[in-house]
């Protein structure tokens, strides 16, 4: 059984999506730390042929939170309004246009104040429009030991699941040990995307941005398509 772990990502890149298709459980993390300008609550966007922030606005806390005690601020009706606002100005012009503004709208319309619950609501509704049946379980409903940190909560989490292959994103390439892994009877391996460019209007290709930019100019067959194509496994 392939597992992968990641934390909760607000409308991640196409590589989030990928790793999720790829595998047969996937877990999102709530019961870890949030990170101030990381990507758990904002990513970018195309906008006037350059990328461009969306931020989740935050309640004012203790930096030591966990994602699933923030809160969105009080501002977000207004807020999210505007964001709306500014996505549609950006996209409307794009081919998917019609098709994928209503599932944002979906996205950011959606009632929930707990952040890591809203973003958690949004990487269903994307996985659904995706066709990706891979279920994402939340890590704290899980019977491990969740004082445990980095690679021993991962091969702990793996367990938990009776997961025999674990894959993680290339970027984390140096954060685990492989033969740790062997030694658990868990194969490590390492996804990393080649999700080809595409067209954005006229300008030059900016890369990676997050989801709704794929969805917005490439169609849903070709999208699903280079989902399981458009990457490598590493080992």
């Amino acid at each position: 059984m392939k597992l992968a772990i990641m934390q909760p990502y607000f409308m991640p890149y196409v590589g989030y999506f990928q790793l999720i298709n790829a595998v047969d459980k996937f877990i999102v993390y709530d019961n870890i730390q949030f990170t101030k300008k990381g990507w758990i609550n904002r990513n970018r966007i195309l906008a006037n042929g350059k990328d461009s922030y969306v931020t989740l606005p935050i309640k004012k806390d203790s930096d030591y939170l966990d994602v699933v005690n923030r809160e969105l601020a009080d501002t977000w009706p207004k807020d999210r309004v505007k964001m709306l606002n500014r996505i549609s100005g950006a996209y409307r012009k794009a081919p998917q246009f019609g098709s994928v503004f209503p599932l944002i709208e979906e996205v950011l319309l959606h009632e929930e104040t707990n952040l890591f619950s809203f973003i958690l609501n949004s990487l269903r509704k994307v996985t659904e429009f995706l066709g990706i049946e891979t279920p994402l379980i939340v890590s704290s409903s899980l019977p491990v030991d969740h004082s445990l940190k980095a690679e021993d909560k991962v091969l702990a989490l793996c367990h938990a699941v009776g997961a025999s292959e674990y894959i993680n994103p290339i970027g984390g390439v140096d954060l685990y040990s492989k033969e740790r892994f062997q030694e658990k009877g868990i194969e490590l391996q390492f996804l990393k995307s080649k999700f080809p460019s595409y067209s954005q209007f006229s300008v030059e290709f900016v890369p990676w941005l997050s989801i709704m930019d794929v969805m917005m100019f490439v169609s849903r067959e070709s999208l699903s398509d280079g989902l399981t194509a458009e990457y490598d496994l590493i080992k």
